[in-house]
């Protein structure tokens, strides 16, 4: 037992080695790899932002009353910034069109007057909401503004001073922001797209491995050799999975924590013994993709097929409260979901073991399901 223990490491170490090997021929995905690793990475903290930040802001003053000038200028950064006045409505529509600007303030005339005698008025606000999230961000704020500015001149009409707003009841809000207290999108957005990558190699490595056995004709040799399809498929599979934690590591050490202060505030090692989980058995997808695919193109393309429901479903691009109940359920049934708690929870949360049960079980259980899959369709192939 002893010996065959021994022949059985002794071929898994070579085959280990012969993988890592021609990977390491292969420059161009290796430049690739380290690509995603860093610079893509380095990008999608740094360059996307889910806050609204000066946004541009053009006005249109038909009343030119002290009233209309005072809230105006309320429209202050860092959420809004003033780009200039117009004075027509087909201007500020051509503004709006030309993405020029993305929030139009009309203030009507009489506006002043209508305040000082009480009686009703409004504005007019026009918003660019070609991307949602802020025309929705950039509506709240400027609500907020023309609400308390609305409040303001009701007191100053009643005679109140400003400190009288303190004597009437109010509701007092207290918003304790945990986790990410200075609410950084780039710590969000980085360690999501680092775990988006891992997720494209997790599929795409092995199956590139196993095509391109297929396209130089090796892979008749492998059949012909004493290996089982267990064997030629476990050195392949651990070999990438080693890969891409070393491109999880260099993400981690090189870009997000020394550049964006990502915290650690869990368990590192127990980070990344998930993380190889999590990739290892993720790589079944690839080998069902591999087990089909004839080529390197026709396995990138199920690649894509198989890693757009993953992504999508996940919850790194669509909260999952803001998907219909019926996909919400089917948000369960993607790894990427459960892999998403785990390294928010240990990095940013300082979560352990047992607070990730819940995630780890879904993870694994889905993994054993995919990777039993992967290497039964694998076996028949051989045969």
């Amino acid at each position: 037992m002893n010996a065959d223990w021994q022949l059985a490491w002794r071929r898994f170490a070579v085959m280990l080695v012969k993988e890592l090997k021609q990977l390491g021929r292969d420059r161009v995905l290796l430049a690739f790899i380290v690509y995603a690793f860093t610079a893509d990475i380095f990008l999608a903290a740094s360059g996307v932002s889910l806050s609204l930040n000066h946004a541009a802001t053009l006005v249109q003053d038909q009343d030119h009353s002290p009233q209309s000038r005072e809230l105006l200028s309320r429209f202050q950064p860092p959420y809004f910034r003033m780009d200039g006045a117009v004075g027509q409505d087909a201007a500020a529509l051509a503004a709006l069109d030309q993405g020029r600007a993305m929030l139009v303030l009309s203030v009507p005339p009489q506006f002043g007057k209508q305040l000082a005698t009480g009686q009703p008025t409004s504005i007019a606000m026009q918003v660019d909401t070609t991307n949602s999230v802020l025309g929705f961000l950039a509506t709240s704020h400027a609500q907020q503004i023309v609400s308390q500015f609305g409040l303001e001149s009701a007191m100053q009409r009643l005679g109140m001073g400003a400190d009288a707003a303190h004597s009437l009841p109010n509701v007092q809000n207290d918003i304790r922001v945990w986790y990410n207290p200075n609410q950084e999108d780039s710590w969000f957005m980085g360690v999501a797209e680092m775990l988006n990558i891992a997720t494209v190699f997790a599929v795409l490595l092995p199956a590139a491995a196993m095509v391109r056995e297929k396209e130089r004709g090796t892979v008749e040799q492998l059949i012909v050799s004493p290996l089982s399809p267990f064997g030629i498929l476990f050195p392949k599979v651990v070999s990438m999975t080693g890969v891409i934690l070393c491109g999880v590591a260099l993400s981690l050490f090189l870009i997000l924590i020394p550049l964006f202060a990502i915290p650690v505030k869990g368990s590192l090692l127990l980070f990344f013994a998930l993380s190889g989980l999590y990739v290892f058995t993720t790589a079944g997808l690839g080998l069902f993709a591999a087990t089909i695919a004839r080529n390197l193109a026709q396995a990138g393309m199920l690649s894509i097929l198989i890693l757009a429901p993953m992504l999508f479903l996940s919850g790194a691009w669509t909260p999952p409260e803001a998907m219909p109940v019926w996909l919400r359920g089917l948000m369960y049934v993607s790894p990427l979901h459960y892999y998403l708690d785990i390294a928010f929870g240990i990095l940013l949360k300082g979560q352990g073991l047992a607070d990730l049960q819940p995630a780890i079980l879904g993870m694994s259980a889905i993994g054993v399901l995919v990777f039993a899959s992967g290497l039964l369709l694998f076996r028949k192939q051989f045969d």
